[in-house]
């Protein structure tokens, strides 16, 4: 039998995305171990980002700064016309690593596996529309994981954008079905964003 203590810390790191019981149960255990400056470091750390990342205005990216726009957005030298919408902040690098794409992002937040109404009011569709009936955008690029709830997501898109008329694309194939963006190589993520259909 665990303490409160460690259960309710098990509970919480429990519920990081990737992360079970046994994992969170590594962590605690590892945090026992430390040094009390290092856990001290640890909760300052996350004080200090709760107070001084907060998400762009436009396309959700988390950042610091004093602006209302994230460095890619505020960013004078990025087409304005492109938009590329992606699932979660974490496939923004690896697409900026490839030096091809120099438009702008919209993080929609997350996917659906069932296109139930109560799955799509977690995503930031609302705010994806009102980004795209900018007259600038001429272009949506649906840049989702190939996974099942990414195909499911992508048509879903697909269907509430079509009325807007806007060219939409998606990646080109080379990405593996059931992968994802976070994991690609730059040649093959650049592949599939100069061969978008």
């Amino acid at each position: 039998m665990r303490s409160l203590s460690i259960q309710k810390l098990i509970d919480i790191f429990s519920k990081f995305p990737t992360v079970g019981p046994r994992t969170a149960a590594r962590f605690v255990f590892y945090l026992l171990k430390l040094p009390k400056e290092e856990i001290e470091n640890l909760t300052n750390s996350i004080s200090i980002l709760k107070e001084k990342v907060k998400f762009c205005s436009f396309c959700f990216k988390a950042f610091e700064g004093g602006e209302e726009l994230c460095e890619i957005c505020s960013d004078p030298r990025r087409d304005k016309s492109l938009l590329c919408v992606l699932e979660k902040e974490t496939d923004l690098l690896p697409i900026e690593k490839t030096k091809k794409y120099r438009g702008r992002y919209f993080i929609l937040g997350g996917t659906v596996a069932k296109l139930k109404k109560e799955e799509t009011k977690n995503l930031r569709t609302e705010e994806l529309q009102a980004r795209v009936e900018n007259p600038e955008i001429r272009e949506i690029i649906i840049a989702i994981n190939p996974t099942p709830e990414g195909e499911s997501t992508t048509l879903y898109l697909e269907r509430i954008l079509k009325p807007l008329n806007k060219k939409i694309t998606r990646l080109g194939r080379g990405l593996p079905v059931g992968g994802e963006l976070e994991y690609a190589d730059e040649e093959t993520l650049g592949s599939a964003l100069e061969g978008r259909k």
